[in-house]
């Protein structure tokens, strides 16, 4: 059972780390096997971040090649060889600063160093969007809008996700901890008894408060034929869905459990699988 821990804090805000709850998990029975780190994006983007063009000149040995400063907001601008026929002065665009691990959207990874390119000193590169993992288009490189600020980590630009999942070895009779609400009444519990500070620590239910005005009657008629083999039976009408991808944030939660995203309205029954443990 794969859990995000990001998810799980959701409904338990505890201030724990994963590796700290894993053990705690692991006490109450609940086998915490590994704690594996999590990016919505390969890499994380970890060593690029957003800069400005100030010059763009005509490489002196290379019709296709520009020789560009780059200011990153560390000081004394980059001199970086770029590639892209669209890059000119004044953009503000995603760089790759020299020992950066990037993860391209296909062939493999690669570091970036510091070198020359046809006689020219290039501290970094210009990156397009597949070539970080953000897309396909490989057809120059990305440029962003004016206002964006100059050495901004690209993660926190694009919204990337770092999240731990706990990858819990569940037992047959443990089907109450297959979600995330089950795993985070069980850390309440155990951390409430073994940790000083908690003993108040309850869990947080999102609320639904805000959709009770648009409740209708439901047009679809449900009749339980057999009440004792099923007491209780709930069902709800949705109307207006439009079907396209989902929000990041929940593309972000199913990828970290190793669910691969398909539209919004597959997405979110397999979300409420894994919060609540029922399809």
């Amino acid at each position: 059972m794969n859990i995000s821990y990001n998810w799980l804090k959701q409904y338990l805000p505890i201030g724990l780390t994963a590796h700290e709850a894993a053990e705690l998990l692991t006490h109450s029975g609940l086998e915490v096997e590994h704690v594996v780190p999590f990016s919505s994006v390969e890499g994380g983007l970890a060593g690029i971040v957003i800069g400005e063009v100030l010059t763009r000149e005509k490489h002196p040995d290379a019709d296709r090649l520009s020789v560009t400063t780059v200011n990153i907001g560390t000081g004394e601008p980059l001199q970086i060889v770029c590639g892209a026929p669209n890059v000119a002065a004044g953009q503000k665009v995603v760089v790759a600063t020299v020992g950066a691990m990037l993860y391209p959207s296909t062939g493999e990874p690669f570091e970036i160093k510091k070198s020359k390119i046809r006689g020219q000193a290039s501290e970094g590169m210009i990156c397009a969007e597949d070539e970080i993992g953000l897309g396909e288009s490989h057809a120059g490189i990305m440029v962003l809008p004016a206002d964006v600020k100059v050495g901004t980590p690209a993660a926190d630009y694009f919204g990337i996700e770092n999240d731990e999942v706990l990858e819990i070895g569940l037992t047959p009779n443990r089907a109450d901890a297959m979600s995330h609400i089950g795993v985070a009444r069980d850390l309440r519990a155990v951390a409430r008894a073994a940790k000083p500070g908690f003993e108040t620590l309850e869990l947080n239910w999102p609320s639904v408060a805000e959709y009770s005005a648009a409740i209708k009657q439901n047009p679809i008629a449900i009749e339980v034929k057999d009440a004792d083999a099923c007491p209780r039976y709930v069902g709800i009408y949705i109307e207006g869905i439009e079907v396209k991808p989902s929000p990041q944030w929940l593309q972000n939660r199913l990828k970290a459990i190793g669910s691969r995203p398909i539209n919004n309205v597959v997405d979110i029954t397999n979300f409420v699988l894994h919060e609540m443990g029922q399809p």
